[in-house]
């Protein structure tokens, strides 16, 4: 996907503490979407959501970037973010071990991103694979032998931003993702795998 001439100037920095501040501000008051301040895939099992978006979320989501357990990646336009992916190892999101969509996949050595979030004016240009490329390169360095995921199919229909939190098929078809089928051969996981000592070449970034 050639994103030149719409992201000319975006950069984009991998998440640490110090862009802790940005992250707010790009989340604002509604805590990305609906209070999820990007802790849906985090919830423990033995709560509920509706017990935990909002603050609570927020709370959590800035201990956790604080000591260190927060992975993303955030897209600048000048000093104003604009774009957000957030990537983890798999064991490390309670709720996935807990999905039908997981059980008896191997974790070891496997990550996950689990969202995206795209400013208004930012939205359908091509940032949110631009933040896909950059994320593979850095899963690669952490010594990722594969990454998951499990975006929306949208068939070339347009979709409501809320349901595309997790990307789109095609975006993740284009940086190397395969499905994967269950039992009864319906699509559940789109995956891709690294080859040791075969640096990745990620499509999207720049």
């Amino acid at each position: 996907m050639d994103t030149s001439g719409t992201l000319a100037g975006i950069v984009c920095r991998e998440f640490g503490p110090e862009l802790w501040p940005q992250l707010e501000t790009l989340f604002g008051k509604n805590g990305a979407c609906g209070g999820c301040w990007c802790w849906w895939w985090r919830l423990a099992g033995v709560e509920r959501w509706d017990d935990v978006k909002g603050e609570v979320a927020h709370e959590r989501l800035c201990h956790a970037v604080q000591t260190g357990m927060v992975h993303g990646i955030l897209a600048f336009d000048g000093e104003t973010p604009v774009g957000w992916c957030s990537f983890e190892p798999r064991t490390s999101l309670p709720r996935l071990e807990r999905s039908p969509r997981f059980k008896g996949r191997p974790a070891e050595g496997v990550w996950f991103v689990g969202c995206f979030f795209i400013q208004r004016g930012w939205r359908r240009r091509g940032l949110a694979e631009l933040l896909l490329g950059h994320a593979i390169g850095v899963m690669e360095r952490e010594g990722a032998r594969a990454v998951e995921a499990v975006p929306t199919a949208t068939h070339g229909r347009p979709q409501a931003d809320a349901f595309l939190f997790t990307g789109t098929y095609g975006m993740f078809e284009r940086l190397g993702f395969h499905t994967t089928m269950d039992t009864r051969g319906r699509t559940t996981v789109m995956r891709r795998e690294f080859v040791p000592g075969v640096q990745c070449k990620a499509t999207g970034s720049q």
